[in-house]
């Protein structure tokens, strides 16, 4: 099965899926990749090729990725391997 382009749609999908079944990724993102340390609430609002928009306590913040992201099946990867790359608590 072919991987969606990063579309509004697509976009809207992965965000209701990080927010809904992962917010303390989101959560984690804010923190390290946004830089924002203290940060309490995030939300995953918009995935784009280049970077994930996140309401951070109530704040707009991008997360540049390291790449332009080709498909989803490319969101996936990167977000969950920006996600192992954190330093363990």
């Amino acid at each position: 099965m072919a991987a969606d382009p990063i579309t509004p749609a697509v976009s809207d999908r992965i965000c209701k899926h990080m927010n809904e079944d992962h917010p303390e990724a989101v959560l984690a993102y804010a923190r390290h990749y946004a830089a924002v340390s203290t940060a309490r609430e995030a939300r995953m609002l918009a995935i784009q090729p280049d970077a994930m928009e996140l309401e951070v306590d109530g704040s707009l913040v991008q997360v540049p990725f390291d790449h332009t992201l080709t498909d989803s099946e490319d969101a996936h990867r990167t977000l969950v391997a920006m996600l192992r790359a954190l330093p363990r608590e």
